[in-house]
């Protein structure tokens, strides 16, 4: 009797995707509004260098950190520049460390070999990163300090409101979009966040919307089988193959599993003590005080 071939149920999901609408150029504004803004963007900028570097080498990133330099940036301020210091100390300390990780297992295989008697390759050596230095000012900013402000009555459509340092006296500039923008953000709802950017002198916006999207497999479509290989990276139950181990990366990868198979009795002069962040790190701007309301 022959057998029928089931059906896989349709599976549908809903997805929340975040997407940018960026390139916005603010050059509608006067000079004197652009240069408040610069006199803001160059506090702002040196006040999240400061706490990168803290983040980087004396404190866990944390975006609920109190307040540590002293500035002439508002609480609210003092509040994004910390946020968005620490995603970029993250992001650092997460890369950082796998780089660590992977010199470890290298120098743990050199070990290995040259105790075998083997070292066919010379000892691997772990050159230290250095802290992210911001260059450009990039400002990622949310509603309690840069707000878009719908226009009714001008040419533009939009007012972007920027606290600036000078205390309840935001300025408003305006936000004028091409045809390229209005289509993208046609019966959007624009997220309360947005980023500025200044680059060749010229200031740009990026807004934000979120779309939800549908994640659907059709019942009838195929099912491919994938294995991993070591001739070949992946092979389906198809027939193709996918990428090829040459060089460093197939000595690499053989060493990896000569290492998985030795791993139940590595050798105790052979183990290596696992990374921690460098205390060396001392050029980092040490904390003059709590800073308060400026």
């Amino acid at each position: 009797m022959q057998q029928r071939r089931q059906k896989r149920p349709q599976t549908s999901q809903q997805q929340m995707i975040t997407k940018a609408v960026s390139h916005i150029r603010l050059g509608e504004a006067n000079r004197g509004k652009l240069g408040a803004l610069d006199e803001l963007a160059q506090v702002y900028l040196a006040l999240c260098q400061h706490y990168v570097t803290y983040f980087c080498t004396e404190a866990l990133p944390d975006k609920f950190h109190p307040p540590v330099f002293k500035t002439l940036l508002s609480e609210r301020w003092q509040r994004v520049a910390i946020q968005q210091a620490a995603g970029i100390a993250q992001s650092w300390r997460t890369n950082r460390e796998r780089a660590y990780q992977v010199y470890s297992d290298d120098l743990l295989e050199y070990h290995d070999r040259q105790l075998k008697g083997t070292p066919d390759e010379p000892e691997p050596t772990w050159q230290e990163w250095t802290i992210p230095v911001l260059r450009q000012p990039c400002i990622q900013a949310n509603v309690n300090v840069v707000a878009l402000e719908a226009s009714h009555d001008s040419t533009f459509e939009y007012w972007l409101r920027i606290s600036i340092l000078e205390r309840h006296h935001p300025i408003r500039l305006p936000v004028k979009l091409s045809d390229y923008h209005r289509e993208a953000l046609a019966s959007k709802t624009i997220n309360s966040s947005v980023r500025l950017n200044k680059r060749n002198h010229v200031w740009w916006l990026t807004l934000t919307y979120d779309e939800v999207v549908s994640v659907q497999t059709d019942p009838d479509t195929p099912v491919v089988g994938i294995d991993v290989g070591i001739a070949n990276f992946l092979t389906t139950s198809t027939g193709k193959h996918y990428g090829t181990f040459h060089g460093k990366l197939r000595g690499r990868q053989k060493r990896d599993r000569e290492k998985r198979r030795r791993k139940a009795n590595v050798p105790l002069t052979s183990r290596i003590f696992q990374s921690k962040l460098p205390g060396a790190c001392r050029n980092s701007p040490q904390p003059a005080a709590r800073a308060g309301n400026a």
